[in-house]
């Protein structure tokens, strides 16, 4: 087995963006994880992002929940049970349509939200950028995701 070295940089770890995207929501996500930690309520990073999703707009269907967070409902659910075992949310079938299912904060997990209003300037301070940068690079990493997602529909 050959131990050679490619003398191409476009294969090398350090240059691939996707490592990069990769490896930094790794670190971000640790640095939430240390965050929510400070909110006493046992959340993982995923049930965060639910609680996100719901703050900004509550009483939703699982499958607009998953769309907002590009997760399907086969991952999804699991995570909504635990999150309503927890007594962060509720979910009930539509009347209208009981195919579907509505997902909605609890008191608890209305509460939570000035519990955490903090989190994203603590990330900022974490990050040591400017607000202004870190702005501007969510602007190109989603316009980069719709690019992509694009690519593969």
């Amino acid at each position: 087995m050959s131990n050679k070295k490619t003398s191409s940089s476009s294969l090398h770890l350090g240059s691939q963006l996707c490592f990069a995207l990769y490896s930094t929501s790794r670190a971000l996500t640790k640095v939430y994880q240390a965050l929510l930690k400070n909110l006493d309520e046992g959340l993982t990073y995923p049930q965060y992002l639910v609680l996100l999703a719901l703050w900004e707009r509550d009483d939703q269907s699982v499958s607009a929940l998953g769309d907002a967070l590009l997760l399907d409902s086969g991952t999804l659910t699991p995570l909504l049970k635990r999150m309503e075992a927890a007594g962060l949310l509720m979910r009930k079938r539509f009347d209208t349509d009981e195919r579907s299912v509505c997902v909605s904060l609890s008191k608890k997990g209305q509460k939570l939200h000035s519990k955490a209003s903090a989190i994203p300037a603590c990330l900022i301070e974490a990050s040591c950028a400017p607000q202004a940068e870190l702005k501007m690079l969510t602007q190109r990493i989603q316009k980069l995701r719709a690019q992509l997602i694009a690519q593969t529909n």
